[in-house]
């Protein structure tokens, strides 16, 4: 898929602008709107170097100013001008309606400027915005058609080569080969008036082409063509899309070192566009905070344009209307003159209630970061001495000369394992809250997830005496591909609740398909229960945060969060829960959701546990401040037959990795002196190959940007499943690649 920057840096800048010579060409009566015009030019220039060069900031502030530049010049062209270049931006923003609106409105002055040039680039835009957004191919081949007509009417080159190699990315992206190879061939006619960016990048278009026609070495030719165009001239983008293309070709014919070298440069501009993306999506975001400010500036102006227009229409009726009278152009005037204070007041008042909402804004996101801070810190103050609880209690079970206390570990187990859940629950709803959760599609089994949830309860099910049913019907696909990690919580908190509430009874998990097509399928589930039930005067309250049955018994009690996540989860996927339940009668919970249907030929092979008897003897250095911690990881390591060293914070675990060599480094992130982050990023300066894993008890969002870049491979988060995070340090050591420059792949465990 080509690059969003990438087909609008060829949308608008390699060649200049269309129509700057209409615009010198028409003469000027007025010198002052002369000078005007020339400033908007100037303004038009320093507009597309901030672009090119993914200053979006800057280029928002800039165009605001362009647009109200055109509407005191109110000329149609300019303003059409304006209104295009404003909605370039915020189709970088990522806000395609105002995108679409602002193309709208540049179309319509297009029209008005009775410019054929114009009219022509807004065809492009739209084409444009129709294939950016995958709304309609056909629609987009329709514009990008209207566009070439009109260029190659206007015997425009520069149009009609920007219009051409739009087509071939639309025609590329919709797998329309015949079409993109026609377009290239009428694209390299207009080589000589373009730059090496567009030379460069025809034929790396065109050795993609051959490639998906299985012409390997026509392929090969012209992508070595393109990379040396574009190496000579720095067209990193390009590169990283020729040489991409140009190492799977060379695998496809089996020149598997060409191939390796390839990829390596590949994966080389890989990394420094993807930092260039980060630094602009950055960039992006912190704009859209001032966006409104413009945008009402903006409004402003329009207003004030509408306004104006309207005063020079009325004066311009009142002058022809002076022949019938002077009592009638009295009467209009004093109309006018009401209608412009009115205004005014307007505008002023509308001033007064942007600043009110703007203070508002202001106090809500002071309000939602203290919020978000306040539950980073809990979060991570509870889960550091929970890891201890847990870390000693696994440990202690497994001691067979403690078995006389096994009672009464379970039990402290239990409990911390409930505490930990509350913690979780009360993340999740701040995460869902805040917009932060993720959503991670994945083809999984529905059947093999059902069944290791329903055997997560195997304990409180055999404390309460029940049996756990489950029936999935025949018409189930055997693979699905969705959110599994969604489902696992939403049927992990209703399972949890069923068996909570019922005793020396009956659990049923039942699966069943509702519509069906060939890559669709709506799944309804049921979790019924014969448990005490729910008095119907209470159904609606139990979704509410905190809410909890009245019940004396006090085993029942819990922390009134489980209904709320699945209901807010639910709504995340636009579905909704339903429940029917009677007193003493037991409860059903159903909802429908959809998946996709993973083809028998898609399916993947699921790797195997790695073998963990190669650790013996291996040398892991453990970074943590925490005593408890590290006798609890010391003492997993070791009964792994794994020889450990303590560093109590960054700046010692520095000078022993300097010192000693190790297989594996377990890092704490927050720690006195030198923290994880910054120990790690001294240590990659000269050592880059020992696998350094996060070991930490704050939130993976928080920290998945500073820890891409201090140089870790992995994360494990506190408390952790000990198996898991023996697979984990298995994995790191057994070679498999978990950092890699440029990407990351985080497993909180």
């Amino acid at each position: 898929m080509k690059k969003f920057f990438y087909f609008l840096l060829f949308s608008m800048v390699i060649f200049p602008a269309s129509g700057q010579n209409f615009l010198f060409s028409q003469g000027f009566d007025d010198s002052e709107k002369s000078i005007q015009k020339e400033r908007f030019e100037r303004l038009m220039d320093s507009s597309n170097q901030h672009y090119n060069n993914g200053d979006y900031r800057k280029d928002l502030a800039l165009n605001f100013e362009l647009l109200k530049l055109a509407l005191e010049i109110d000329e149609p062209y300019y303003k059409h001008k304006g209104y295009r270049n404003l909605a370039y931006d915020y189709l970088v923003l990522g806000d395609t309606l105002l995108a679409q609106e602002s193309f709208e409105k540049s179309e319509k002055q297009a029209h008005l400027s009775k410019n054929d040039t114009a009219k022509a680039q807004t065809y492009m835009d739209l084409a444009n915005i129709y294939s950016i957004t995958g709304n309609s191919a056909d629609h987009a081949f329709e514009y990008h058609d209207k566009s070439i007509e009109l260029f190659e009417k206007l015997k425009d080159s520069n149009g009609l080569a920007k219009a051409h190699y739009n087509t071939i990315l639309t025609a590329l992206e919709n797998k329309d080969f015949k079409r993109a190879y026609l377009h290239i061939i009428k694209a390299k006619k207009f080589i000589p008036y373009g730059d090496p960016g567009y030379e460069a990048g025809l034929e790396s278009l065109l050795g993609q082409y051959y490639f998906q026609v299985k012409k390997f070495d026509m392929a090969n030719a012209y992508f070595k063509k393109a990379i040396k165009i574009a190496e000579e001239s720095q067209l990193v983008l390009i590169l990283e899309d020729a040489y991409y293309y140009y190492s799977e070709n060379l695998f496809e014919q089996n020149k598997f070192k060409e191939a390796y070298t390839a990829r390596m440069q590949y994966e080389e501009f890989l990394a420094e566009n993807q930092q260039k993306i980060i630094s602009s999506e950055v960039e992006a975001v912190s704009a859209n905070f001032q966006v409104e400010e413009y945008r009402k500036d903006v409004e402003e102006a329009e207003i004030q344009y509408q306004l104006q227009a309207e005063i020079v229409k009325n004066k311009s009726r009142l002058n022809s209307f002076l022949i019938i009278g002077f009592a009638i152009f009295l009467i209009l005037f004093v109309a006018l003159f009401f209608a412009y204070r009115n205004r005014k007041d307007l505008v002023l008042k509308l001033k007064e209630k942007n600043k009110e909402y703007l203070k508002a804004k202001e106090e809500s996101e002071k309000l939602a970061k203290a919020k978000s801070t306040f539950f980073s810190t809990i979060s991570h103050e509870l889960r550091t001495p929970l890891y201890g609880v847990i870390g000693l209690t696994t440990i202690l079970l497994e001691d067979k000369s403690l078995k006389s206390h096994l009672k009464d570990l379970k039990s402290l187990k239990f409990s911390a394992d409930y505490l930990l859940a509350l913690i979780n629950d009360v993340l999740q709803i701040n995460k869902i809250d805040s917009n932060t959760i993720e959503n991670e599609q994945t083809t999984f089994s529905l059947r093999e997830l059902i069944k290791k949830i329903a055997s997560s309860f195997e304990y409180m099910r055999i404390q309460n005496s029940n049996e756990i049913h489950i029936h999935i019907s025949d018409s189930v696909p055997e693979l699905i591909y969705g959110n599994s990690v969604r489902l696992s919580q939403i049927l992990m908190n209703l399972i949890g609740n069923a068996c909570k509430f019922t005793e020396d009874g009956n659990i049923y998990i039942i699966a069943e398909t509702t519509k069906q097509t060939t890559d669709k399928t709506g799944i309804k589930f049921y979790i019924r229960d014969t448990g005490i039930g729910i008095p119907h005067e209470k159904q609606e309250r139990i979704f509410e945060e905190f809410s909890q049955l009245d019940n004396h018994n006090y085993k029942y009690q819990g922390t009134g969060l489980g209904l709320p996540i699945v209901k807010k989860l639910l709504q995340l996927d636009n579905a909704s829960i339903s429940l029917k339940s009677e007193s003493g009668k037991g409860s059903m919970f159903s909802f429908i959701l959809e998946y996709g249907i993973v083809a028998e030929n898609q399916k993947e092979v699921v790797p195997a546990l790695l073998d963990t008897s190669f650790l013996k003897g291996k040398r892991i250095l453990i970074v943590e401040d925490n005593r408890i911690n590290q006798i609890v990881t010391k003492k997993i390591i070791e009964k792994n037959n794994m020889n450990c060293v303590i560093a109590e914070n960054g700046q010692i675990a520095i000078d022993y990795a300097k010192k000693e060599s190790f297989d594996l480094i377990l890092m704490d992130i927050n720690m006195p002196i030198v923290n994880g982050i910054t120990a790690t990023k001294e240590i990659r300066t000269f050592n880059t190959t020992t696998p350094i894993l996060a070991l930490t008890a704050v939130e993976v969002e928080e920290m998945r940007y500073s820890i891409l870049e201090s140089g870790m491979n992995d994360i494990i988060v506190k408390p952790y499943d000990v198996t898991k995070f023996i697979q984990t340090i298995s994995k790191n050591l057994s070679g498999t690649p978990q950092y890699q420059k440029g990407s990351f792949n985080l497993k909180a465990i």
